[in-house]
């Protein structure tokens, strides 16, 4: 009897999946609880049950697999700010101000996730490979947001004379807001001066077609 290679295959790529998702998961948990310098291939591996070999077919170093946990991270929130932008284009939403709540509202703020991230960020600056990497996820995610976000100002009348600009002072804000929510959690001010500071970024690096 001929042995069935494509379930086998199927099966194959259904365990690698499940292997990496298991590494991925307990890679973050590791991370939010001594952090990311302290965290080891060892320390990942026994928390996911498996042993070193599952982790190098799967990730070249702890750093390949942040990158990767980043890369599933920014592909979510970009899906989750598409869905968000679509109900405001079916509302029919066309004052700034509005569109931008709108926005901020699913921008992801997770204690664990940014403190990874900081962490990441200054072993980065001491790392030129790491460094190098970062820089062009960034790039990477301020990329793929660029032409969501230029759709959404086009529909409510706003050009972008220069996207990188302004792609960085959002990053810049994003960064900043995050930081300052998290640390005052419970304070709906801050929150609401996060909209506003991100209102007048878009106001000041987008120009109405009126003007």
């Amino acid at each position: 009897m001929t042995p069935d290679t494509s379930q086998t295959a199927d099966t194959t790529k259904r365990r690698r999946s499940n292997t990496r998702r298991r590494l991925l998961d307990a890679a973050f948990a590791v991370y939010s609880e001594v952090g990311f310098g302290r965290t080891t291939v060892e320390k990942v591996v026994e928390r996911a049950g498996f042993t070193r070999g599952a982790f190098y077919s799967n990730f070249d170093s702890r750093e390949a697999l942040f990158l990767a946990m980043w890369l599933e991270r920014s592909t979510q929130m970009i899906a989750d700010l598409e869905v968000a932008l679509e109900q405001l284009a079916a509302d029919d939403v066309v004052d700034l101000s509005e569109a931008i709540q709108g926005i901020v509202e699913v921008l992801p703020v997770d204690a664990r996730w940014y403190a990874i991230t900081i962490e990441v960020t200054a072993h980065a600056l001491r790392d030129p490979d790491l460094r190098q990497a970062v820089a062009l996820r960034e790039a990477a995610i301020s990329e793929a947001l660029l032409p969501i976000f230029t759709s959404q100002l086009e529909r409510i009348n706003r050009q972008i004379p220069d996207p990188n600009a302004l792609m960085q002072a959002l990053v810049a804000v994003y960064d900043g807001t995050t930081q300052q929510v998290l640390l005052e959690p419970d304070d709906v001010a801050v929150r609401q001066r996060r909209a506003t500071l991100f209102e007048h970024v878009v106001r000041a690096y987008t120009v109405a077609d009126q003007e």
